[in-house]
């Protein structure tokens, strides 16, 4: 057995391309499968005869694939491939170098955090609310007038959304964005920045009334309950659309993922746990 990884070709650049970055990864001996349309992500991760299960894509191509790692007990390698990658950076890896990220097979090891919405996993977050409604719309609009279509949503998300009928634990909450993170957001004044640990164990919640994250307020525990009049919420879960029967229990699992790391690499979550 060897390590096995799946690309997504709709998730990287030309630069390189998914052809080139499939052949860097044979080249090391690593087995292949550059997904095709119809191909389910987590039966390909669950068949793949390996010791070490690897994903090249973006944020939302990863939580399927690490969860099966989990399932199995094996490793799991994160080759960052798409637009924002924001696991691989609180990894520490070069979100420009995909080719680097492939010595992590047979690296170091490393331990870090998943979270779950009922039985999803995720690795970054959970959103709700007002930037879930936004992906929903960019899905939506995805063959359309794209920029356009954003714009609009957001001008009238901004102007009238605001999610009611919420509850967080059996309290009623009335905002625009509540968001589950998977260990601590540093808060910019506009965006979410970066998390310093991911072996911290716990959920961090944060919840808006506005697009302003310095107004935003936020708690941390190990699970939260989430529930609304409606039955079912619409999410972005690690960016992707999805539509979540309520009510949602979130919960941390503690270091439950194994990761390897490239040689010179230093997972900010090992250093922090230690």
């Amino acid at each position: 057995m060897g390590g096995f990884l799946i690309v997504n070709p709709r998730s990287g650049s030309d630069s390189p391309s998914a052809d080139d970055l499939a052949e860097e990864a044979r080249g090391l001996g690593i087995g292949v499968h550059e997904l095709r349309p119809g191909d389910d992500l987590e039966a390909l991760a669950r068949g793949a005869d390996a010791d070490a299960l690897g994903m090249a894509g973006g944020d939302g191509s990863l939580a399927p694939v690490a969860a099966v790692a989990l399932e199995r007990d094996l490793p799991f390698v994160c080759v960052p491939f798409g637009t924002r990658n924001h696991f691989a950076r609180d990894l520490g890896l070069d979100r420009d170098d995909p080719v680097a990220a492939l010595r992590a097979f047979g690296g170091a090891e490393r331990r870090v955090d998943v979270g779950r919405a009922g039985e999803r996993l995720f690795l970054n977050n959970v959103s709700l609310g007002m930037y879930a409604r936004l992906v929903h719309e960019r899905e939506r609009n995805r063959r359309g007038r794209q920029a356009l279509a954003r714009l609009r949503a957001i001008a009238i998300a901004l102007r009238h959304f605001s999610e009611r009928g919420l509850f967080v634990d059996g309290e009623p909450v009335d905002v625009r964005v509540l968001l589950v993170s998977n260990n601590a957001y540093a808060l910019d004044l506009l965006s979410v920045g970066e998390r310093e640990r991911l072996d911290e164990g716990l959920l961090h919640l944060y919840a808006g009334s506005g697009i302003v994250r310095a107004n935003w307020t936020e708690r941390s525990a190990e699970r939260f309950e989430v529930d609304a009049r409606a039955g079912h919420l619409r999410a972005a879960v690690d960016g992707e659309p999805e539509r979540l029967e309520t009510p949602i229990v979130f919960r941390v699992e503690p270091r439950a993922l194994r990761v390897l790391l490239p040689p010179g690499v230093e997972d900010v979550a090992d250093v922090e746990g230690e």
